[in-house]
């Protein structure tokens, strides 16, 4: 067992989940990934280190869940620190959006943080831990043509509140990182959907104060103190990592 304890990742395969997954093994966790593509998950985990472990599966899906969590808790140790990252945008105005889109949005946003939780909590309540929810800046101000992205992400920052009551008494600490405009690939698929993406991106990095878009990295430093004894104190709360996006009137 790694000097913190096991931290469980999903969504870990690129983006922020993989640059976290990165840093908590570098801050002494035993790194497990969860996501849906094999390859890119031993990449991610050959980057953690020779204690990291991965797993391929849907976590959307609760068969898939049910059919690989538990034994997965059970080889590689109950959660110290989990970060529910698993996310995707769907694109477009509530009225253009299908049946299937909707759902799909809110499956991978927000319902693959209950099918996860419904294995990972009860293993992390004897001992105590922390989780964090990778919520938004979307969590308090809406994009247009972004209306499930947008729901479900306010959803996240709720879900951090009402987990965080209920982990109090049991010393698990639950929180949330909103990221800004962060370059991931899932970012990149948005600007690829608009009109003009190099305008989009372009417009991203001037959007926020600082001047330039956020990387994995910077996300990454957020969760890694979220996680950390420094943040002893610290529970239900969101912290924004956006270089300053929020902070501005826009004019």
């Amino acid at each position: 067992m790694s000097g913190r304890g096991t931290a469980y990742v999903s969504g870990a395969s690129s983006g922020i989940g993989r640059g976290a997954a990165v840093r908590l093994a570098a801050d002494g966790y035993r790194v497990v990934l969860l996501g849906r593509n094999e390859a890119r998950l031993a990449e991610a985990a050959a980057e953690c280190g020779e204690d990291a472990r991965y797993a391929a599966f849907d976590v959307t899906d609760p068969a898939a869940v049910e059919n690989t969590l538990p034994a997965l808790i059970d080889q590689h140790g109950p959660p110290t620190a989990v970060l529910h990252n698993a996310g995707q945008t769907i694109v477009g105005a509530l009225d253009q959006l299908t049946p299937n889109e909707w759902q799909r949005q809110m499956d991978v946003n927000l319902t693959s943080i209950y099918a996860l939780n419904r294995h990972l909590w009860p293993a992390m309540v004897p001992g105590g831990g922390s989780i964090v929810l990778v919520a938004s800046t979307a969590s308090f101000a809406a994009f247009p043509q972004d209306a499930a992205y947008v729901a479900s992400k306010g959803a996240v920052l709720a879900l951090t509140k009402a987990m965080a009551l209920d982990g109090a008494p049991h010393g698990i600490r639950v929180n949330a990182v909103c990221p800004g405009f962060i370059l991931t690939p899932n970012l990149q698929g948005f600007f690829d959907s608009q009109d003009d993406p190099s305008g989009a991106a372009g417009g991203a990095a001037a959007a926020a104060p600082l001047g330039r878009m956020g990387s994995p990295e910077d996300v990454a430093g957020a969760i890694s103190f979220l996680f950390s004894p420094d943040a002893a104190f610290v529970t239900g709360t969101p912290i924004l990592v956006d270089g300053g996006l929020m902070a501005r009137v826009p004019g």
